[in-house]
């Protein structure tokens, strides 16, 4: 139950709503102060990101060039975005960080017939009607010649079931029929379930040009271990909720052990390029509402978004493109633009260049693929 909130009170909002897991609220008693986001440069000494653990050995660094595309997207776009930031503030700076290729950045309309399908994180058809999240970012991709599909999964259901709806989302789309190339996009639960799809799926291989995981609980959570966090039930009584049970296997599907279990037993598909994209914000720039969770996580390890660990967010084999200063709702979850009262107060955290993000991506696929 939500007390008290800042200096401010948001009186009945989601009262007596008990969420909280990977993308359900956590419950906060009370917050000391609301404190203006961080808008300086986030900068994080090499020594403090360790090497990369085994178990993701073959990654490869692509922040350099990455950084080059991002900055260039929202340089170019600022005055067209709803939560411009500088790219200095937008993406975190890891002192061992090599430089770009120099190469400029095509900003053109894309000619490569690329579709991203986007498959969001657990509980997601629970709370999107109450979200009711803008259509800027599909909105700006199509605007740069890029498809957009969202994949209807049962957010509630395991990795394996929402793997049958993304290879039949994409096999049957007509976009696919007529040449267009898949990306796939991931946010947090999507990330694990694009690849049991692409496992499970061969015949998915000639459609997809690439796997994209967006702070992906590659290598689960330890939250979903947590009895006091992993009970989904609540949350299909948000307000405006109209999620099935599905097969009830979200969280188990998020447990690491289970993550680690798949991952040991399954290749991924080599013809596919696979991306890894991992939020590390500053401490001042997580929401207070994801405090607790950050907390909680913290004492594993500090390096982590409020939700899943850093080195938890590494697709094997996979090219990394950035560290982002931003916590996990952030990334993929307008509050703040359709709940403002919320994200003065508890979502505090929540503003982002999501569209940029999503563009950068694109763009920077696209010219891998041209090489």
């Amino acid at each position: 139950m939500i007390d008290r909130l800042c200096s401010c009170t948001v009186a009945g909002i989601l009262r007596s709503l008990q969420v909280s897991n990977i993308v359900a609220i956590s419950v906060i008693a009370t917050l000391s102060s609301c404190s203006a986001p961080t808008t300086r440069q986030f900068v994080v000494e090499a020594s403090a990101i360790d090497k990369v653990p085994d178990s993701l050995v073959a990654v490869e660094d692509g922040r350099g060039r990455f950084r080059e595309i991002f900055c260039g997207v929202l340089d170019s776009r600022q005055s067209e975005l709803p939560d411009y930031q500088d790219c200095d503030v937008a993406l975190t700076h890891v002192e061992d960080e090599k430089g770009g290729s120099g190469a400029p950045v095509d900003l053109a309309p894309s000619k490569s017939n690329l579709t991203v399908y986007f498959v969001p994180g657990i509980g997601w058809d629970c709370f999107s009607q109450w979200l009711a999240p803008p259509k800027t970012a599909v909105k700006h991709i199509r605007q740069r010649g890029y498809g957009f599909e969202a994949v209807p999964i049962e957010s509630l259901s395991s990795s394996s079931r929402n793997a049958r709806i993304i290879r039949d989302t994409v096999m049957r789309s007509p976009k696919s029929a007529t040449g267009s190339r898949a990306v796939l996009v991931g946010y947090s639960k999507g990330a694990p379930d694009i690849l049991e799809a692409v496992v499970a799926y061969p015949e998915l291989a000639s459609r997809v040009a690439a796997v994209v995981s967006v702070a992906g609980a590659i290598w689960g959570s330890p939250l979903a271990e947590d009895v006091a966090f992993a009970n989904l039930a609540p949350i299909r009584n948000w307000p405006g909720a109209k999620c099935a049970a599905g097969d009830g296997g979200g969280l188990e599907s998020l447990l690491p052990r289970e993550r680690a279990e798949w991952m040991a037993e399954n290749q991924l598909p080599a013809s596919i390029q696979y991306y890894s994209i991992a939020a590390l914000p500053h401490p001042d720039n997580i929401s207070a509402i994801l405090r607790p969770s950050y907390a909680k996580l913290s004492k594993s390890d500090r390096r982590n978004d409020s939700q899943v660990l850093l080195f938890d967010q590494f697709i094997p084999g996979s090219t990394f493109l950035g560290y982002l200063n931003a916590d996990h709702w952030a990334l993929a979850l307008p509050i703040e633009r359709s709940h403002r009262l919320i994200g003065k107060t508890i979502v505090n955290r929540n503003s982002y260049p999501r569209e940029a993000l999503l563009e950068a991506i694109l763009r920077n696929v696209e010219e891998d693929i041209a090489k």
